[in-house]
């Protein structure tokens, strides 16, 4: 649960499951309030847990992407099956 806690990081990590991979200012635009600067600390923290990938594009203007690793495709099923869960069993 500590790789994922925080405010921004479950969203970042459904963003990319959704649209496979993103541009740093696409992730922007979808978490709508967010600060580079917080949305840098958390794609690094996401990517140092091994969760996500950074790939970097040798070309002028650059270009970096990020993607799900195979590690953070396997939590998002668990996530998945977590939030089904929560569903089953709300309380009304």
């Amino acid at each position: 649960m500590s790789l994922i806690s925080g405010k921004h990081k479950m969203v970042i990590l459904y963003c990319l499951m959704e649209y496979k991979a993103v541009r740093f200012n696409e992730l922007k635009r979808y978490l709508k309030k967010i600060s580079d600067k917080t949305l840098s600390t958390n794609l690094k923290e996401l990517e140092s847990a091994q969760l996500i990938i950074r790939t970097e594009y040798p070309q002028i203007p650059p270009k970096v992407e990020y993607s799900l690793s195979d590690r953070g495709k396997s939590l998002m099923d668990v996530l998945d099956q977590l939030c089904i869960w929560g569903e089953k069993n709300k309380l009304a």
